[in-house]
């Protein structure tokens, strides 16, 4: 009788620890990040987003156009003198602002991106992506680990995001690349595979620079409906110029510069706009 009950108590142990264990090693679900990308958050909507293009290092022109209603600001770092310092200087002037700060990259380095990224970036967008390993090196360079080889270190991402800002920041990064060249567009469907690209822009002015055909030639197009085709059938947002907003499968906009805007702003005014 002493032998059934201890078999029977036997039993009710490797029971106990058995469903014990069972929940020991049930998944843990992972909470979201918290997303403060507004801009990132449209996207993921499938809504359009337009960014104003920044030249100038004026804090206070950064934050007048930062307040002015766009979802971001394309801050241009391949084709004009501002320097890092520049840009940290205009980004924390207006911090709060609800246009999200993008940098355009000279390059796909890690020391351009680095910069970017440290400074507060949360989209980092990389000119004439022409291979694979260019788009891999947008993404490797703008993520931490283990998406990407971003490095940790000092910044003002966190006094600008948050505390969490090294839980979150991969959640919130918009790596948008560029595809400029014929050689690009031959190589849109590796590039569009590389994962962790969020935006494939087609680059209207370049195309054309590149292929030596101008927009709304046969040519031409055939540049945009290849970039097209392939960006959508990756499920990856599609971005362009503001005047191309009419176009089918854009998303993403790139707007006028600050100097563009000044002068429509005083156009409308000289006509009656109110001030």
């Amino acid at each position: 009788m002493r032998a059934k009950r201890v078999a029977t108590f036997t039993v009710i142990c490797m029971v106990s620890c058995w469903m014990t264990s069972g929940r020991a090693q049930a998944p843990q679900q992972k909470a979201p990040a918290r997303l403060y990308n507004t801009a990132k958050q449209k996207l993921k909507e499938g809504k359009h987003i337009i960014g104003a293009t920044v030249f100038s290092p004026d804090p206070n022109i950064y934050c007048a156009i930062a307040n002015a209603g766009y979802d971001f600001l394309w801050i241009e770092m391949q084709h004009s003198p501002l320097t890092y310092e520049d840009v940290a200087k205009m980004i924390w002037a207006c911090r709060g602002a609800s246009a999200m700060p993008f940098i355009r990259v000279p390059d796909a380095t890690e020391s351009d991106i680095q910069k970017a990224t440290d400074i507060g970036a949360v989209g980092i967008i990389v000119p004439t992506v022409d291979t694979v390993e260019k788009a891999q090196a947008a993404v490797k360079w703008s993520k931490y680990p283990p998406e990407g080889r971003r490095s940790q270190g000092n910044g003002q991402y966190g006094a600008l995001w948050g505390n969490d800002y090294r839980q979150t920041a991969n959640e919130n990064m918009v790596v948008v690349i560029m595809i400029e060249t014929p050689i690009g567009v031959e190589n849109a469907e590796k590039i569009a595979s590389v994962p962790g690209i969020d935006v494939i822009f087609a680059a209207s002015t370049d195309l054309g620079n590149f292929s030596g055909h101008r927009q709304g030639d046969k040519e031409y197009e055939a540049l945009v409906t290849r970039i097209h085709d392939v960006t959508l059938q990756h499920g990856i947002r599609l971005g362009g110029p503001q005047a191309w907003k009419d176009r089918p499968g854009f998303t993403f906009f790139q707007g006028p510069g600050e100097t563009q805007l000044i002068q429509f702003g005083a156009r409308v005014n000289l006509q009656g706009g109110t001030q």
